[in-house]
């Protein structure tokens, strides 16, 4: 018997799952139904099997990118605030400073993109977390990460992308 039937490729169920628990945390399935597409995912043997598991969760996880846009000045959040799965903050001149350690973060991985002209951006990570910034293009701009760059299974994973033409980023583990 040829396999090619029966595979499901690793990712694609990893998605599945994750889709189907974020959909959890954010309320939109319950107790039950999370079982069941559990169920429905670990089991799959074919692709296409997985697809109604997530058809109607995965455009609404996609979709989800808040933008913020400021010229000059301070974009700043900290304290307990909603972190969305994708952000995308776009700045002339201003500085940006964005603290996750008492953050709300639903996600188990988060996607920030930064397009910063001249300003700089100070990203506070939780304990535990890790970060990646290999995807951010620099011109005379600068990252500076202090967090571990591999992700550990369980903790908050940010992965952080854009343009610093002149600008620069700070990434750090929060101060007990």
């Amino acid at each position: 018997m040829s396999h090619a039937m029966g595979h499901v490729p690793e990712r694609e169920r990893d998605r599945a799952v994750e889709l189907v628990q974020q959909a959890y945390a954010d309320g939109r399935l319950g107790p039950a139904e999370l079982e069941r597409r559990l169920e429905l995912a670990l089991t799959a043997t074919a692709s296409g099997e997985l697809e109604p598991v997530v058809a109607d969760l995965a455009d609404e996880a996609e979709d989800e990118v808040v933008r913020i846009a400021a010229t000059g000045g301070l974009v700043k959040r900290t304290g307990d605030w909603h972190v969305p799965r994708r952000l995308r903050i776009d700045s002339e001149y201003g500085r940006v400073r964005l603290d996750l350690s008492r953050a709300h973060i639903p996600h188990p991985r988060i996607d920030i993109e930064l397009r910063l002209a001249y300003g700089g951006a100070t990203i506070i990570l939780p304990a535990g977390a890790s970060a990646n910034a290999d995807g951010v293009r620099l011109g005379w701009g600068r990252v500076t990460s202090k967090a571990p760059g591999r992700r550990s299974p369980g903790r908050l994973h940010v992965r952080i992308t854009g343009d610093l033409p002149y600008g620069s980023i700070t990434i750090r583990a929060a101060r007990r």
